[in-house]
C-alpha cells in the first residue's frame, strides 16, 4: 500500500509539473497578442526605391518587392494641410480619445438603429492602422481582433507615432501606398510640398481607392475632395469658411501622366534594384545613379526610331549601354525599345540578355595570339577552306556568310574584315581552354561551360555572353589593358581596381589601330560605310548564326558604345547583319556623344615601326602591286620582311589556289594541285585502262613545263594539266618550269573488290 502511495504522490506531483510547464508555454504563446506594440515593432523595411541621375534629376520610383509602392517620411516633413484634411476627412478627434472613439461608436448605432442600416462608421484612425497591419473578415470576432490590436498600439505608441505609422500605410490608388508616394508618382513632388487643393484631393482617395481612382473615375473624386473641404471647414481648418473652400474646389489640379513612378531608364532602375539590398533605401534614398537623363532620354528616342526603321525586315527589339571610358560610369542603359509594352516583351532586359556575340569576341583571341607571339602584327593567315574533325560531331568547316576566301591575308585584314577562317586558325594556335580563361579575365561570366563544349566556334560566337559583358570587354580594350568594373551609382568611398593589367598596351593598341583602319575593313563593309566616323573610333560588329542577333560595340578614347538589335523571341531577321541593324544605333549615339568635342586620336602602338608593304599579298611591293599600305612591325621582325623576296604558299592554300582563275602569286610559284602528296588510290582489276588520274598544275600558265613520272618525262603537249590511266605502283610527280619545280608523291594500290559503278576512290595517308 505504501509503494501505491508513493506511486500516486509521484504521478500527481508530475502532473503538477507538466500542468505548470503547459500554463507556461500558453502564456509564453500568449504574451505577444497582450504586449504592447512600439513603432519600432511595425516600422516599414520593405519601402520604394527613388532614383536621380548623375545631377540630381529625378529618373523614377520603384516599389517594393511585394509591389507597393511605399515612401516613408516623418510626420514633421508631411504638409500640415494633408495632415488636417485627412484627421477631418477619417477621424477628427483623433487627438482626444483612446484607440476607440465611444462617442462615435454611440453615435453610428443610433443610427443604424434608426435607419436599420450602417450610416456611418465609427473606426478611429488607430483602428484602421491595425486594420492595414492585420486585414481580418469583417465579422464579429474579426472586429474584436481589430480593436483589441488597437488597444496595443495605443498602449505601445503616442498618437504622433500612430499618425505617422498610418498616413505612411495609406492605400493611395493601385499599388501606391503613403502620402509621399503618392505626392511623388501624382504630381512630382515631396509631400511636405501638397497645397490645400492637392492635400484634400489625396485625402478623398483612401476612402475608396478604386471607386476614387483619379485616373478613371475624376468626378467622383472631386465629390469626395468637397466633402473632405467641406469636413475642414466645420474642424476650422480652414479660414474665412466655405468661401475659401469653394475656391480650393474650384482650383485645377493636374494628376501627371502615370507610368508607374518612372520617368527615364526603367531596366537600368530595376536591374539595379535586384542587385541592392533595399533596407538601406530610406538612409540614401535617393540614389544618385551614374545615368545622365538626358544622354538617356536621347539613346531611348534613338532605340525606338531604329527599330521602327527597320520593322519591315522582321525586327522588333534592340537594346544600348554608354560607359564613360575613364571612370566605367554607366552613362546611359536602354534594354527594350518601351519597357511598358507588355506584348512586345517590352520588360526583357536587353543590356543584361545572353545571346550569341557572333564577331565580336574575335578581337580578344587575335589579341592574345598578339601578346603570347603565336602570330605579328605582319603575320600572313590562311583564309582557305579548312575543316577540323570534332569528335562526336560532324566535319567543322567555317565559312564567312558570303561563303568566299580570300587566301592570304595579313592580320589586320583578317580582324577588320571578320574573316573566319582566319580567326579559327588563330584560335587553334592559342587554344580554347587558353582562350576561355582570358574571356573570364575580361569578365565573361556567364561561358562557363567546359572548352569541349564551345570548340574552335568559340571566337566565332558559340557561346552566350551579354551586352553588359561585352562592353565591359571593349572598355578594357579602350583602356589598353586596364579592367575596371562597370559603375552604375556614386559612393563616398572610391572605387579599388586591384586586378592586374591584362596583357601590355602594345598588344591592346594594335588591336584598336585595327579596329578603327576604315581601309582595312572595306573589303567587307566598305570605306563609307555607317561604322565610319567623322572622328578616330575603333568598332567591331557580330551577327549571330541565322541572323537572330546582330552587335556593334566600339569606342572612342572618350566613350564606350555597346549596341544590340534583334528579336527577344529568337526569330531571325530579314536581311539584317550587324552593319545594318546595330550599327546604325551606334552610329547615331556615338555622333551625339562628340557633337561638341571630337575625342583625341588613339596612341600608336609603341615600340613598333611601319614599313609600306603590298596590300594584297603583305609582301615588299613590287612593280605589278596595285596598292601599297603601311603596316606595323616590331623591329626584329623588319630584317627579315626586308630580305623576303616572295611568298611561298605553302599545301594549305592548295585546294583555293585551285579554284582562282588568276592569283598575285602565279607568277613566282609553280604548284601541283593533284593528286596531293601521300594520297592513296585504288584500281581495280581489269579497270586499269579505264581509271584516269588528272595532274593538275597551278602558276606560271604561259611558259612550258615538263612533267616527270619515277625520273622519267611525260610525253604531253599539255602545261598546266594532264591524265594519266593509274597503275599499281609508288610514285613521284615532279612539274618543272624554267628554275621552278614541285614534287609530290604518290601510292597506287590494286583493288581486292570491283565497285559496283564506275570510278576510283581515294584514301589520304
Amino acid at each position: 500500500m505504501k509503494l501505491i502511495s508513493r506511486s500516486l504522490l509521484k504521478i500527481k506531483h508530475t502532473s503538477k509539473v507538466i500542468l505548470a510547464v503547459l500554463l507556461i508555454c500558453l502564456l509564453v504563446r500568449l504574451l505577444p497578442y497582450f504586449a504592447p506594440i512600439r513603432a519600432a515593432d511595425i516600422a516599414q523595411n520593405q519601402l520604394a526605391m527613388q532614383f536621380s541621375d548623375r545631377n540630381g534629376l529625378p529618373l523614377g520610383t520603384l516599389l517594393t518587392r511585394d509591389q507597393e509602392h511605399t515612401s516613408v517620411v516623418p510626420l514633421n516633413q508631411v504638409s500640415p494641410q494633408f495632415i488636417h484634411a485627412i484627421l477631418a476627412a477619417e477621424d477628427s478627434s483623433f487627438y482626444h480619445h483612446g484607440a476607440l472613439d465611444m462617442k462615435a461608436i454611440i453615435r453610428a448605432s443610433k443610427e443604424a438603429i434608426h435607419a436599420k442600416r450602417v450610416v456611418s462608421g465609427a473606426s478611429t484612425i488607430t483602428m484602421q492602422l491595425a486594420r492595414m497591419l492585420d486585414p481580418v473578415p469583417r465579422t464579429f470576432s474579426g472586429k474584436i481582433q481589430e480593436i483589441w490590436l488597437s488597444w496595443r498600439l495605443a498602449a505601445g505608441m503616442n498618437k504622433d507615432e500612430i499618425l505617422a505609422a498610418y498616413i505612411n500605410r495609406l492605400p493611395m490608388g493601385g499599388n501606391i501606398y503613403g502620402v509621399e508616394a503618392a505626392a511623388q508618382t501624382y504630381f512630382s513632388i515631396p509631400a511636405s510640398e501638397l497645397n490645400l487643393a492637392q492635400a484634400s484631393l489625396l485625402a478623398a482617395i483612401p476612402n475608396n481607392p478604386t471607386y476614387f481612382n483619379p485616373y478613371q473615375h475624376w468626378e467622383r473624386l472631386k465629390q469626395r475632395q468637397k466633402y473632405v473641404l467641406n469636413r475642414m471647414v466645420q474642424e476650422n481648418y480652414i479660414s474665412e469658411s466655405s468661401t475659401n473652400a469653394a475656391r480650393t474646389y474650384t482650383e485645377k489640379v493636374v494628376f501627371q501622366s502615370r507610368q508607374r513612378g518612372i520617368i527615364a531608364a526603367p531596366h537600368f532602375l530595376f536591374w539595379f534594384a535586384n542587385q541592392f539590398d533595399k533596407t538601406q533605401a530610406e538612409q540614401i534614398s535617393p540614389i544618385r545613379t551614374t545615368i545622365n537623363r538626358p544622354l538617356q532620354q536621347f539613346v531611348e528616342a534613338q532605340v525606338q526610331q531604329v527599330i521602327s526603321s527597320l520593322t519591315a525586315n522582321n525586327v522588333h527589339d534592340a537594346a544600348a549601354l554608354v560607359i564613360d571610358n575613364r571612370t566605367g560610369e554607366v552613362l546611359a542603359y536602354v534594354g527594350s525599345p518601351d519597357y511598358f509594352n507588355e506584348i512586345q516583351l517590352g520588360r526583357n532586359n536587353g543590356v543584361q540578355a545572353l545571346r550569341q556575340p557572333g564577331s565580336t569576341l574575335k578581337p580578344f583571341v587575335y589579341e592574345l595570339a598578339l601578346e603570347k607571339n603565336l602570330i605579328r602584327p605582319n603575320t600572313i593567315l590562311a583564309d582557305v577552306p579548312a575543316h577540323y574533325a570534332i569528335p562526336g560531331a560532324k566535319l567543322y568547316s567555317p565559312t564567312d556568310y558570303t561563303e568566299s576566301f580570300l587566301g592570304p591575308v595579313r592580320v589586320r585584314i583578317a580582324l577588320a574584315n571578320s574573316l573566319n577562317v582566319p580567326a579559327v586558325r588563330v584560335l587553334e594556335k592559342v587554344g580554347v581552354q587558353t582562350f576561355l580563361e582570358r574571356l573570364h579575365q575580361l569578365g565573361f561570366e556567364h561561358l562557363n561551360q567546359t572548352p569541349e563544349h564551345y570548340g574552335l566556334g568559340l571566337t566565332l560566337g558559340s557561346g552566350e555572353v551579354s551586352l553588359w559583358e561585352l562592353a565591359r570587354a571593349y572598355l578594357t580594350i579602350a583602356r589598353l589593358g586596364d579592367a575596371i568594373p562597370l559603375v552604375s551609382t556614386f559612393s563616398n568611398s572610391p572605387i579599388q581596381h586591384s586586378k592586374p593589367k591584362i596583357s601590355n598596351s602594345t598588344t591592346w593598341e594594335i588591336i584598336t589601330d585595327i579596329l578603327s583602319d576604315r581601309h582595312a575593313r572595306a573589303t567587307a563593309f566598305g570605306v563609307d560605310s555607317v561604322l565610319n566616323l567623322p572622328f578616330p573610333s575603333a568598332v567591331k560588329t557580330g551577327t549571330s548564326s541565322n541572323f537572330r542577333d546582330t552587335w556593334t560595340v566600339g569606342f572612342t578614347t572618350d566613350y564606350t558604345v555597346a549596341t544590340w538589335v534583334g528579336n527577344f523571341n529568337g526569330e531571325p531577321m530579314r536581311q539584317v547583319s550587324g552593319v545594318t541593324g546595330a550599327a546604325p544605333l551606334w552610329n547615331r549615339i556615338m555622333l551625339h556623344l562628340h557633337e561638341h568635342q571630337e575625342p583625341a586620336d588613339f596612341p600608336s602602338p609603341e615600340g613598333l615601326v611601319q614599313l609600306s608593304v603590298c596590300a594584297t599579298s603583305g609582301l615588299r611591293p613590287t612593280p605589278d602591286c596595285t596598292s601599297v599600305v603601311q603596316e606595323y612591325f616590331y623591329p626584329e621582325d623588319k630584317i627579315a620582311y626586308e630580305g623576303e623576296n616572295q611568298f611561298n604558299l605553302p599545301p594549305e592554300y592548295n585546294e583555293w589556289l585551285a579554284k582562282q582563275q588568276q592569283s598575285n602569286f602565279t607568277s613566282t610559284n609553280l604548284r601541283i594541285l593533284s593528286p596531293h602528296h601521300g594520297d592513296l588510290f585504288l584500281v581495280y582489276p581489269g579497270e586499269e585502262a579505264k581509271q584516269k588520274l588528272e595532274f593538275k598544275l597551278v602558276g606560271n600558265k604561259s611558259a612550258p613545263v615538263e612533267w616527270w613520272l619515277n625520273g622519267e618525262k611525260l610525253d604531253t603537249n599539255s602545261a598546266n594539266s594532264l591524265f594519266w590511266y593509274l597503275r599499281p605502283g609508288n610514285w613521284t610527280l615532279e612539274a618543272r618550269s624554267g628554275e621552278m619545280t614541285d614534287k609530290v608523291s604518290f601510292q597506287v594500290e590494286l583493288a581486292n573488290i570491283k565497285p559496283t559503278r564506275r570510278g576510283f576512290s581515294i584514301s589520304n595517308s
